[in-house]
């Protein structure tokens, strides 16, 4: 197993992932944000799916995928059919224009890695994308399982002082 150090220096570069994904989405079209591209990109991987599913691939709530099926609906890039087997539920299904839009969408981010990693060799970045995978299947569905400190980490005690507050 790993030492805590390293666990330490991880923490350190996954957050610095959060600077990729922004510049990645510097290059999305400005009628395509982040939660629209999701969600293009997951129905075009999985195909057909309810809105259930999809809250559930993006691990976001109801609402918040109802914002974003609403925004690429409004667009034309999905249609929204009646569930044969509920009919109070709908399936999300990928139009023309959608496909389009997915098409776009991965020319973008893929000039943009190829961009990015051009010194990396081919070996290299099959080992990240390995090495991602892993990482990701590790934490499987983040929202299934609460985090608990292990018992030897005791919880920071706030310190007790007779000072008052300064006034601002």
């Amino acid at each position: 197993m790993a030492e805590q150090a390293q666990f330490e220096e991880l923490a350190r570069q996954l957050s610095a992932v959060g600077a990729v994904k922004r510049d990645m989405g510097r290059i999305l079209p400005p009628d395509c944000p982040a939660g629209s591209a999701a969600v293009l990109t997951l129905l075009g991987r999985h195909g057909d799916m309810r809105m259930s599913k999809l809250a559930e691939l993006l691990a976001v709530d109801m609402s918040v995928t109802s914002r974003h099926v609403a925004h690429v609906a409004a667009r034309g890039w999905i249609e929204r059919h009646p569930d044969p087997a509920d009919k109070r539920s709908r399936i999300l299904r990928l139009t023309p224009a959608g496909l389009e839009q997915l098409d776009e969408l991965s020319r973008r981010t893929t000039h943009l890695l190829a961009e990015r990693l051009a010194d990396w060799t081919d070996d290299e970045v099959g080992q990240l994308i390995r090495l991602m995978t892993r990482l990701r299947e590790s934490f499987g569905d983040c929202r299934s399982t609460a985090f608990r400190l292990p018992a030897t980490v005791a919880a920071p005690v706030a310190e007790e002082t007779t000072r008052t507050p300064a006034s601002t």
